[in-house]
């Protein structure tokens, strides 16, 4: 797999814009408060999915030959990768089965249906429904989306960095959250080339720590995931983002599932938007360092809360 460049990305920001209207970059008095600089959100909440991965969906699908649209797709998520895949199938008039764990969110899950995929519950978690997937991939040849080692994934949600860093070039720290670690690889791709003085950095769960734990080590693990931030949960890692986040990424942190709580209760509050706790995983991270007199930017990578998370989270 070749890993995309910012020529990827440009084309991919053409294919898109049809498609996609670029989210909003805001700064809000609270959270230069609360992280002690200036701080900018970039709002992937504020997309038709409610996150980020629907740019990678939109590229990669508008892209397929009809051969291809024909046999149909399939892929595994918690959620987001399943919207975005669920989206582009749909605007482009192809199928979609996605798997997703028994327990996934169900915000996500009506989602997924809403769009027109089949969605099939199973497993505990992302793997198992991973596994699955893959499987009936293999047994019926559908064009099987993987949630990280697809470059046209890759490019396409580094559209979002590309539209932050065109409103605020000036950026100094970059914060990204990380799951399977596309969202990341695709920030890195393009603040490296923009900007290289721009650091970027990732937030993990440290109750699913797989992708940190590889970068840190150079190597791909597995690990256990017990986080409660579907957005950043998995036990495996990915080839093609940690290729990228090897050569790129300046820094990576880990942060507890207490904390994500508190930065989505502080998000939601100070945003006046609807965050998932992987959304709100950066500004977690962004407390944790020593960011005076930078300028800082957050991606905001879903707002896919459900009812009962939600009250769960303002009930404790």
């Amino acid at each position: 797999m070749q890993a995309p460049t910012l020529t990827d990305v440009l084309a991919a920001r053409r294919r898109i814009r049809p498609h996609l209207a670029p989210t909003p970059l805001r700064r809000y008095p609270a959270l230069d408060r609360i992280t002690g600089t200036e701080t900018w959100v970039k709002h992937e909440n504020h997309l038709p999915t409610g996150a980020f991965k629907v740019r990678g969906g939109v590229n990669l699908v508008s892209q397929l030959d009809a051969a291809t649209r024909a046999r149909g797709l399939i892929a595994a998520s918690t959620g987001n990768h399943g919207q975005s895949v669920a989206y582009a199938a749909r605007l482009f008039g192809v199928s979609a089965i996605i798997c997703a764990p028994a327990r996934a969110n169900p915000v996500k899950v009506t989602a997924m249906e809403d769009l027109g995929a089949e969605v099939i519950l199973t497993g505990n978690d992302f793997d198992d429904a991973r596994e699955h997937c893959e499987a009936l991939a293999r047994e019926h040849g559908y064009r099987y989306v993987h949630s990280g080692n697809e470059p046209d994934l890759i490019a396409g949600v580094g559209t979002h960095t590309f539209e932050l860093l065109e409103e605020q070039p000036e950026i100094d720290v970059l914060v990204v959250p990380v799951g399977g670690g596309s969202g990341a690889a695709g920030a890195c791709i393009v603040a490296k080339a923009l900007n290289p003085k721009t650091r970027v950095v990732g937030v993990q769960s440290a109750q699913a720590p797989a992708a940190h734990d590889a970068w840190k080590a150079r190597r791909l693990v597995e690990r256990e995931n017990r986080t409660i931030a579907e957005g950043l949960a998995t036990r495996t890692t990915f080839e093609l983002p940690q290729q990228i986040l090897w050569d790129l990424l300046d820094d990576f942190v880990l942060v507890d599932d207490d904390e994500l709580r508190v930065a989505t209760r502080l998000m939601i509050e100070s945003t006046r938007t609807l965050v998932e706790a992987a959304g709100a995983a950066p500004l977690a991270a962004a407390r944790r360092l020593n960011l005076e007199g930078k300028r800082l930017a957050l991606i905001c990578s879903g707002g896919n809360i459900s009812p009962a998370q939600l009250g769960e989270l303002f009930s404790t």
